[in-house]
C-alpha cells in the first residue's frame, strides 16, 4: 500500500542482503524451503513460494495458516496481492496507449478534468506517465485512512467502502509533495487515477479490463478483484498484522479491498502470479514499444536506504542483484505482504508470500533482508 508499509514487509536487503557462499551449490527446492522457514522462525506465521523456471515449477510453504487452529499453510492459497495490483493497471493502459487510444504525455485534466485540483494540485501539469511512475508528486491518500492506524480503528473501519474518486479526493485536500517530474515518491494515488483513466478511457471499469486484456488470455482463473467482498476464497491463510511496536499479532483477514481498489484491491495466487511475470517479462502483454515504456525506469529515491540502486518504471520495479538484477514489484494488505519477480528474458519468475505483518523495527527489518536475500537466490539459481 504506502512505500513504507510495501517496504517494511516485503523488500529488503542492502550490504547483509547477500546469498551464503553456499547458496549456488543447492537445488532450487532446498532454497526456497530453507528460506521460508527462516522466515517463519523470524515471527511470519506462515508463508508460501513458488519458482516457476520455464514451465517447471518448484512450490514449498512453512508455518501455520490459523496461529488459533495450527492448520497448514496452503500449498497455492489466494491472497490479496496488493500493490501488485498496479502492475496489473499499467498494462493495461500501456496497451490502450498501443492502440492510440491515450498518450503517456497526455495530462490527466484532459481525460480527468477537475480530479487532479485543488490546493496546488494542477492535473494540467501531471501526466499519464508521471502517475504511472511515481513522479507525480501527488499525496498518498493511504496515509488519511483509519483503517490503518490501530487495531481499534481496523475493527471500526474494516468493512469501509471506497471509490477511486473518494480516495483521490482525499488526496486532494493535501498539496503535492513537489512540482510533477521533479522527484520521485511512491503514492496510491497515482494508481486510484491510473484506473479511473482506464475507465474514462474504455468505458469500462478497470477490473473488467484486467479480465478481458490480461487475466483471460493468459488463463489467470485464481485471480480477480473482489469488490466489496471482505473475505477470501478457500483455501487461504489467515492475515495478521502487528499494529505497533510490542503489540500482539491482530487477524486482519476480513477486510473490504475497496480501501486500495486499483492501487492494490487484487486477490491471486502464487501460480497465477508467477505466470503473469513471466509474461510481463516475455513480452507477451505490451508491444515491444510499450514493454520499452514500462521498462524505462528512474532512481526511486525512497527506496534506497532498502537497497541501492532500486528503480522504477510504469508500475514495475528493478531491483538489482548479484546476477544483474529482476523485475519485480511489492505488494502489501493488512496482514499479507507479496514479492513478485522475474528475470529479464522472463524464463524465470518467483512469487513469496508472507502471512503476517511485524512491527517490531528489529524483527521486520530481519524479514525483510531475509525475503529479498531468498529472493535473490531463487531469481539468480
Amino acid at each position: 500500500m504506502t512505500a513504507g508499509t510495501v517496504l517494511a514487509t516485503a523488500v529488503g536487503g542492502g550490504a547483509g542482503s547477500a546469498a551464503p557462499p553456499t547458496a549456488s551449490h543447492r537445488s532450487t527446492d532446498t532454497m526456497l524451503q530453507h528460506g521460508l522457514d527462516d522466515l517463519r522462525d523470524l515471527g511470519v506465521s506462515g508463508t508460501e513460494g513458488l519458482v516457476r523456471d520455464g514451465h517447471r515449477m518448484t512450490v514449498a510453504r512453512s508455518g501455520v495458516a490459523d496461529l488459533d487452529t495450527g492448520a497448514p499453510m496452503p500449498v497455492d492459497g489466494y491472497f490479496r496481492i496488493g500493490s501488485t495490483t498496479k502492475t496489473f493497471v499499467s498494462v493495461v493502459l500501456l496497451q490502450l496507449v498501443g492502440e492510440g487510444r491515450i498518450g503517456l504525455d497526455d495530462p490527466i485534466e484532459r481525460w480527468l478534468p477537475g480530479v487532479v485540483d485543488g490546493n496546488g494540485n494542477d492535473g494540467r501539469r501531471v501526466t499519464v506517465r508521471q502517475v504511472l511512475r511515481h513522479t507525480s508528486g501527488l499525496y498518498d491518500a493511504t496515509n488519511d485512512l483509519a483503517a490503518l492506524r490501530s487495531a481499534d480503528e481496523f475493527l471500526a473501519h474494516r468493512l469501509d467502502h471506497y471509490s477511486e474518486a473518494q480516495l483521490v479526493a482525499m488526496a486532494m485536500r493535501h498539496p503535492p509533495l513537489f512540482a510533477a517530474g521533479t522527484h520521485w515518491s511512491y503514492s496510491n494515488t497515482n494508481y486510484l487515477v491510473a484506473g479511473m483513466l482506464v475507465k474514462r478511457v474504455t468505458g469500462h471499469l478497470w477490473h473488467t479490463e484486467v479480465r478481458s486484456r490480461i487475466l483471460v488470455p493468459l488463463r489467470l482463473s485464481h485471480t480477480f478483484y473482489p469488490g466489496d467482498q471482505p473475505t477470501l476464497p478457500q483455501p487461504h491463510a489467515q492475515g495478521y498484522r502487528q499494529f505497533a511496536p510490542g503489540g500482539p499479532l491482530v487477524d486482519t483477514t476480513v477486510f473490504n479491498p475497496t480501501v486500495t481498489a486499483s492501487a492494490g484491491g487484487l486477490v491471486s495466487t502464487t501460480t497465477d502470479l508467477a505466470r503473469f511475470w513471466q509474461a510481463v517479462a516475455r513480452g507477451r502483454l505490451l508491444r515491444p514499444g510499450q514493454l520499452a515504456d514500462l521498462q524505462q525506469t528512474v532512481l526511486a529515491d525512497g527506496f534506497q536506504e532498502i537497497r541501492p540502486g532500486i528503480r522504477y518504471g510504469l508500475g514495475i520495479m528493478w531491483i538489482p542483484n548479484r546476477c544483474g538484477g529482476s523485475w519485480a514489484h511489492v505488494g502489501s494488505m493488512p496482514g499479507m505482504s507479496t514479492l513478485a519477480a522475474a528475470t529479464p528474458d522472463g524464463h524465470r519468475s518467483t512469487v513469496l508470500y508472507l502471512a503476517t505483518e511485524l512491527a517490531d523495527p528489529d524483527r521486520a527489518w530481519a524479514v525483510t533482508q531475509r525475503q529479498l536475500a531468498l529472493l535473490d537466490d531463487l531469481i539468480c539459481g
